[in-house]
């Protein structure tokens, strides 16, 4: 996720003899893995042309686009984690200094924070747009909100961030039933162990003595 928004603002950032549209559309899932999808677009020149690393041709999708007078390709893709998220910024390492964002999980929270620094951009060619849907209930953000979906849209020749703090469980920590299940097995367990330890006090073995002749 982190690489396709990364890629899609240095194609932004050089784009500039045309209306650029870059809309990106993430859901992050309730067992911390992100589909999504981003449109990278431009209306007055030809269509950005896009390569995905050797190391995502399986797992991201490239569609033609075409709306209004945008024409362009859609990025698909699904079930990446979080640290592989993160990591794939490095791959793009034009936008360092423009595009930040950090996606990740500390305890029941999903934090988000990132930056879009736009300002090489004129302020009447671009449309970009942000919206994350997530599966726990929204604490805090400085996007727009409605219901479990945070939205934000940024101003060429201007710097944007974005964050948002999640609740959400960790998909990895064991559940009530499971811990319920967990201590009821030991309880079982050390309850047997009780009764077979109490049999065995009651009914000592036999020991035959040898016969004196």
């Amino acid at each position: 996720m982190v690489w396709l928004i990364a890629i899609a603002l240095v194609f932004l950032i050089g784009l500039v003899s045309g209306c650029t549209r870059v809309r990106t559309a993430l859901a992050v899932q309730g067992n911390d893995t992100v589909a999504g999808e981003i449109v990278i677009a431009r209306a007055g020149g030809p269509p950005p042309a896009l390569a995905v690393p050797s190391a995502l041709v399986n797992r991201v999708a490239i569609i033609p686009y075409q709306s209004e007078d945008y024409q362009g390709s859609v990025l698909r893709f699904a079930g990446l984690q979080f640290d592989e998220v993160n990591s794939l910024v490095a791959v793009a390492p034009a936008a360092e200094g423009r595009f930040r964002l950090a996606l990740r999980r500390a305890g029941n929270r999903i934090l988000l924070n990132g930056q879009v620094d736009l300002t090489a951009l004129p302020v009447d060619r671009a449309d970009v747009q942000v919206k994350v849907a997530f599966a726990g209930d929204v604490l805090s953000t400085d996007g727009r909100l409605a219901v479990h979906t945070v939205s934000w849209r940024f101003d060429p020749g201007r710097v944007g961030k974005l964050s948002a703090v999640v609740r959400a469980p960790d998909p990895a920590a064991p559940s009530v039933w499971q811990w319920a299940i967990l201590v009821g097995a030991l309880v079982a367990s050390t309850a047997l162990a009780v009764v077979l330890l109490a049999k065995a006090e009651r009914n000592p073995p036999v020991r035959w003595a040898k016969r004196v002749r």
